[in-house]
């Protein structure tokens, strides 16, 4: 079960792309104050948790609803979950400062920012390949964890930017993508072997 416990927290924290989403967090609340960010880091991650907890135990109804097999959509995620990495690890990711008047956690730092489209496939594939209760609430433990250990990186995302400065963050983004990268094709290529057996 420790060895489930690790292996859903790491996957998950990497999918959440932690360094990306504090880019984009100090970016877009580059004039707000540090109780402000640290109100916005809070709501970023109530929103989180409540997405992916939504997608993770409904997943398998999704499924069923509209008639798609788990492999299918395992290689569809791994697809948009791989290009979403290429988009880390070249860069291109970026995102545009915030308005200080606007209400930016939920829409887009919550979502699509750090619960994307590749996120939200390997919850729901996650969520539907779990089969005992044990597994599902050591899984959804992990979740947590990794939700909360993203939301606190929000929390302190001023000192680690002053501790990293900006360049070292872009390192740290392009380094998840990697990872991510791997995460991706491994979902995608376990999808293709299941599809063909």
């Amino acid at each position: 079960m420790l060895t489930t416990f690790i292996n859903v927290y790491l996957k998950m924290f990497m999918i959440l792309t932690p360094f990306f989403v504090m880019s984009a967090f100090l970016s877009m609340t580059r004039d707000y104050s540090p109780a402000e960010r640290r109100k916005t880091a809070t709501k970023v991650t109530v929103a989180v948790v409540v997405t992916c907890f939504v997608l993770y135990v409904f997943g398998r109804y999704i499924f069923d609803l509209f008639g798609i097999t788990l492999d299918a959509f395992r290689i569809g995620a791994g697809a948009v979950l791989f290009l979403s990495a290429i988009g880390m690890i070249q860069g291109k990711a970026s995102v545009s400062p915030g308005d200080s008047e606007q209400e930016v956690a939920v829409v887009p730092l919550a979502i699509p920012i750090t619960v994307g489209p590749g996120t939200i496939g390997a919850l729901l594939v996650m969520g539907a390949s779990l089969k005992t209760m044990p597994e599902k609430i050591v899984a959804s433990a992990a979740l947590l964890c990794a939700v909360l250990s993203v939301g606190g990186l929000l929390r302190v995302a001023g000192r680690m930017e002053k501790l990293l400065g900006q360049q070292g963050l872009v390192i740290l983004t392009k380094l998840t993508g990697l990872f991510v990268s791997a995460i991706a094709a491994q979902i995608f290529f376990t999808g293709v072997k299941n599809f063909l057996a």
